[in-house]
């Protein structure tokens, strides 16, 4: 037997994701705006660009 669909949920659902997305890309948007900010400025903002590699300093 099929199961019966509940499409407010299946929609609230999909709403919910779609706010996570828009908020993530908010957030990367405004900390690519501060970093880039805080280079005219001529500070340099901590960020991955100027990270160690991932596996850590003195990893080959």
């Amino acid at each position: 037997m099929a199961r019966r669909p509940n499409y407010d949920f299946e929609r609230r659902e999909r709403e919910k994701a779609k706010a996570a997305k828009r908020a993530a890309r908010a957030e990367a948007k405004k900390a690519r705006a501060e970093q880039r900010q805080a280079e005219e400025s001529g500070e340099t903002a901590p960020g991955p660009a100027e990270s160690e590699d991932e596996d850590g300093p003195g990893n080959a």
